[in-house]
Parts: structure tokens; C-alpha cells; sequence
């Protein structure tokens, strides 16, 4: 089959560029808020709006990204979050991520928990534990969180990880004080001198 024949050959079947269209006084107002942002020293929201000015003026998010220095597919998202949400989508703000499930009364109710401590709550652990943590806010709550999560959401929340320290019940005192201070450090010596030869 020849080149020439081919019915789709010389038309344009390719996506169409996004081109924005606003308002002149719209466009003013976007430079303008671009000029305070690089003022104010945020150039990545300065360089958002630049590119949905850009836009505006007929460049393509390619042409836009190599103008800018930007991945085409950021270029794409400006203008995207630009169309369906305004200005105030290309601002920086708090990047959210996932909501919070704990509402602050079972945050607060939680924490009352912690402090009372898991024997209470029939463990037989004196040191709470990120998966028992996780345990308590599956059956209090109904969610359930990994313990890497409960560990950040603890730490957000001012505790700190405690490490149990071990502690021999029949040990006598005495011993384990003349072994610290007479017998370990003759033990070391011993080998110093050993490793010396």
C-alpha cells in the first residue's frame, strides 16, 4: 500500500494542545501575583504562573517546559489544577496528604489510654509497643493503622520510645558490682595484652 493512498495521511489525528483562554484583566492579575511571588522569593509558585501566562499566549506545555526547564508532565499539571480550581491550586500551601481517620476526641481518648498504661488493658508488657498501640486503635476505633504509622503518629503526638532495660531478678548486688569493677576490666586487659603478642 502506497504512502499517498492512505486516507489518515496529511491530517491531524493527534491530540489537541490545551490552550487557556481568561480575561485580560484575569491575565493582568497573573502577572501581577507573579511579580509578588518573586518578591516574596517563591519562585516555584512565580514559575506556575508564568507558565499558565505562557499559555494563555498560545505556547504548548512542551514549548512551556523547555521555555522553563520543567517536565512536560508538571507543565500538564499547572495548567490542569489551574482550569478546574483557579489560581489557588498553583499557591503553595500545607501539602495535606492523607487526611487523619482519628478525630481529636479519639486522639485525646487514645492518649488517656497510653497513659494509663497496657497492663490496664490486659497486656503483660509494661512498655507499650507499636503494634499493641495499633491493636488498641483497631478495637477502640475501627482503624487500622500499620505500626510504622502509629510509630509517626506517637512521635507527632511528644512520646518517645522507651527501651525496657533488663534487669536480673535473683542477682545479687554485690556481685555484679565487683564483677564490673575487678573482673570485666581484668578480662579486657588479659585480651589487650593477648592481641599485643
Amino acid at each position: 500500500m502506497r504512502v499517498d493512498s492512505c486516507p489518515w495521511v496529511g491530517q491531524s489525528y493527534g491530540m489537541q494542545a490545551r490552550i487557556l483562554h481568561f480575561h485580560v484583566q484575569t491575565y493582568n492579575k497573573l502577572r501581577r501575583l507573579k511579580k509578588e511571588a518573586e518578591a516574596e522569593g517563591s519562585y516555584r509558585v512565580a514559575k506556575r504562573l508564568h507558565a499558565v501566562t505562557l499559555n494563555h499566549d498560545g505556547l504548548t506545555s512542551g514549548e512551556i517546559a523547555d521555555l522553563l526547564d520543567a517536565p512536560r508532565s508538571k507543565v500538564s499539571q499547572w495548567l490542569s489544577d489551574y482550569e478546574h480550581l483557579g489560581y489557588e491550586a498553583l499557591l503553595e500551601g500545607q501539602r495535606s496528604g492523607r487526611p487523619d481517620q482519628l478525630t481529636q476526641t479519639q486522639q485525646v481518648h487514645l492518649e488517656d489510654i497510653i497513659d494509663s498504661g497496657p497492663t490496664s488493658w490486659g497486656f503483660l508488657s509494661g512498655v507499650w509497643s507499636a503494634p499493641m498501640v495499633a491493636r488498641i486503635i483497631s478495637e477502640e476505633f475501627g482503624i487500622d493503622y500499620t505500626a510504622r504509622h502509629v510509630r509517626r503518629l506517637l512521635h507527632g503526638w511528644g512520646y518517645s520510645v522507651q527501651r525496657p532495660r533488663r534487669k536480673l531478678m535473683r542477682a545479687n548486688p554485690r556481685e555484679q558490682n565487683r564483677w564490673r569493677r575487678y573482673t570485666y576490666p581484668s578480662l579486657k586487659k588479659k585480651r589487650q595484652r593477648k592481641m599485643a603478642n
